[in-house]
């Protein structure tokens, strides 16, 4: 929301982008936002339970409906109470809109559709993935140990950045760019707030770039805009545009991928959900898709710090026929003795997510799938 000063001008957040409609508007004309202060409470309410449990030094998250772009909810913690007005820089930040992060894995997304959409990789096609990947003086390594050989599907299910990293070869470097400008991730996403950042990606974009940003290293992006190009992958194609405004009807815009693919990768991380690193986040009844992310950060000498991770998960339901995407993202988690030590997106972000959309499907008139019975038609 942002505050204001005391004479009532937009500060920060939204009260300081729609100022001139607040502010300098007629006497009694309203501005209706999209928040739903339910879906907030309860997406900030698990962030909170969270950042606490796995000790993060930050937490933030949104949900978004990708036929309208209506933002339901953003949160990032930590927060302040804008009645006391005491904040710091930390406090004070919407991490959602204006910090940028090497997301990792959430973004292989990206590059799925990308193999789709130019027909380089079948979902069956099987890749070397066990020992790495070899790429110049570079070797590409998997946080966990994988089988030797993999489908496309199993690399995007168990998140293998060897596998990801040859699946976005083939498309190249010159059609990675395209497809990522044209999904808006190499531009900035402005929305009806103050708060936003450009992107950061390589200005030489060659081989090996197109490898790293394959798996979601290498290009850093706001959460608000991940969201955003997200939602295009799942909802036919179409692109959406993040805005805080009430806004009902179907706002889908340019087609920017085809159908099929929107289908193909729904059924995808529909399967990631089932059989992969996403189990945690499954609710049963509102049959989620999504996707883990578990990038390491950097450190202030650019190199990446190894067990720092930022870990996150895109979540969508109900994935036959999406209607809203829910975005977490912890930094710095810590495993604890339930996750084995664990720290990585499928024990910390998937179970956060999974929670959210119990909380909130409900809230939001989503009706239950009925689950098949394994006897169902037999004789007793």
């Amino acid at each position: 929301i942002g505050i204001t000063n005391s004479d009532g001008k937009g500060q920060s957040g939204i009260e300081r982008g729609l100022n001139g409609e607040l502010y300098g508007g007629k006497p009694g004309e309203a501005v209706q936002l999209s928040l739903d202060m339910r879906v907030q409470y309860a997406l900030a309410h698990e962030l909170a339970l969270s950042k606490q449990e796995f000790r993060a030094a930050a937490a933030g998250g949104i949900v978004i409906d990708v036929r309208t772009g209506e933002i339901l909810a953003m949160a990032s913690l930590p927060d302040f109470d804008p009645n006391a007005r005491n904040f710091d820089s930390e406090s004070g930040r919407n991490r959602m809109a204006q910090d940028k992060y090497e997301l990792g894995s959430v973004f292989k997304l990206f590059t799925f559709a990308m193999a789709i959409e130019d027909h380089t990789t079948r979902m069956d096609d099987v890749f070397p993935v066990g020992s790495g990947f070899k790429l110049g003086r570079y070797t590409i390594h998997d946080a966990e140990h994988l089988p030797a050989f993999m489908t496309a599907r199993d690399i995007l299910a168990q998140s293998s950045n060897a596998g990801t990293a040859q699946i976005a070869l083939r498309s190249g470097p010159d059609n990675q760019r395209a497809f990522l400008t044209r999904l808006g991730l190499l531009s900035p996403v402005h929305a009806e707030i103050s708060e936003y950042a450009p992107p950061q990606f390589p200005s030489h974009w060659g081989e090996i770039e197109t490898a790293t940003i394959g798996f979601g290293h290498g290009i850093a992006v706001t959460p608000l805009s991940y969201v955003a190009a997200a939602a295009a992958l799942v909802n036919g194609g179409r692109k959406i545009t993040p805005t805080f405004l009430k806004h009902p009807e179907d706002a889908r815009g340019e087609q920017l991928i085809r159908p099929e693919t929107s289908l193909a990768i729904r059924e995808l991380m529909r399967y990631v959900v089932t059989d992969g690193t996403g189990k945690k986040a499954d609710v049963p009844g509102y049959d989620v898709g999504g996707k883990t992310g578990s990038a390491q950060k950097v450190g202030a000498n650019g190199r990446y710090i190894e067990h720092m991770l930022l870990t996150s998960f895109c979540g969508v339901f109900p994935i036959d026929d999406p209607r809203y995407l829910v975005f977490v993202m912890l930094d710095e988690p810590h495993g604890t003795k339930a996750t084995f030590g664990f720290a990585l997106a499928g024990y910390t972000a998937a179970p956060l997510a999974g929670r959210v959309i119990a909380r909130i499907a409900p809230i939001l008139g989503m009706p239950r799938t009925q689950p098949v019975l394994a006897d169902a038609g037999k004789n007793p």
